[in-house]
C-alpha cells in the first residue's frame, strides 16, 4: 500500500502526474505477490515523505498497467526509475538501500 505521500500511478495518469511533472519522479515498479518490492516499500514511503515538495515519488503496479511496465522495459521488479522532463535518467533493479534512491533523486534535482 502506498504510504500519504506516495502517488498511485497508473496508465491514466502517467501523462499528468509523469510527463507533464515539474519536478523529478521516483517510480517503483512493483506487484503485490513480490516480496521483495514488498520489502522496499517503506523505503519508499520514507523517501517520498522526506522529498515531499522536491520530487514526487509513486508506484506502479505492473499487473494492472501492463502498458507502463512494457513501455519502461521492465523484465524483473523490484524496479525504480526516476523520470525527468518525461526521460528516463536513472534506473535500479533489486533491493537497494535508501541512500541509494537519495542518489537516484538528488542527482536529477
Amino acid at each position: 500500500m502506498a504510504g500519504a505521500a506516495t502517488l498511485t500511478i497508473t496508465e491514466a495518469n502517467y501523462q499528468s502526474e509523469v510527463v507533464q511533472s515539474q519536478v523529478p519522479v521516483l517510480i517503483d515498479f512493483w506487484a503485490e505477490w513480490c516480496q521483495p518490492c514488498r520489502m522496499i516499500g517503506p523505503t519508499i514511503d520514507q523517501i517520498a515523505s522526506e522529498y515531499a515538495g522536491k520530487a514526487k515519488v509513486g508506484k506502479v503496479d505492473v499487473d494492472s498497467n501492463r502498458n507502463l511496465a512494457v513501455q519502461f522495459g521492465i523484465q524483473s521488479i523490484p524496479c525504480v526509475v526516476v523520470v525527468k522532463g518525461g526521460q528516463v535518467v536513472a534506473r535500479a533493479m533489486g533491493i537497494k538501500p535508501k541512500a541509494e534512491f537519495a542518489k537516484m533523486i538528488d542527482a536529477a534535482l
